[in-house]
């Protein structure tokens, strides 16, 4: 006959989620994990604008880097540049994707809000 030596202990925070194990506490410290980003004005940041099909099955997609901003930010910025290309965007890992090829567009629309912006790539 064998006893099982397993100990579960169901310990419920005051978010509702189950702990399975906790070694300093049970508290919620999810607020001290988030990466706080600097606001940078847009002046000083440098954004590559690059028309990219790798991963898309042939499809073009302009993709701008190099911002650090708060997701709030990026996502009034993706806005303005979906309506003034026509199309449709995402931001993925801090990158804004334009569907479409629209580089020198974009270009224009980025130096025109304050930032430093160059087209990458062949």
């Amino acid at each position: 006959m064998t006893t099982s030596k397993h100990n579960s202990t169901n310990v419920n925070n005051s978010t509702g989620k189950r702990v399975v194990y906790s070694e300093f506490g049970n508290f919620d410290n999810s607020a001290a994990l988030e990466r706080a980003l600097p606001e940078i004005p847009p002046s000083q940041q440098n954004i590559r604008i690059q028309a990219s099909r790798k991963g898309r099955k042939g499809k073009t997609v302009t993709v701008i880097t190099g911002f650090q901003e708060k997701p709030e930010t990026l996502a009034g910025l993706l806005k303005q540049l979906k309506t003034q290309c026509g199309a449709g965007g995402t931001i993925k890992d801090n990158e804004i994707e334009i569907q479409g090829e629209h580089g020198p567009k974009l270009l224009e629309i980025l130096t025109k809000l304050g930032y430093k912006a160059k087209i990458s790539g062949g």
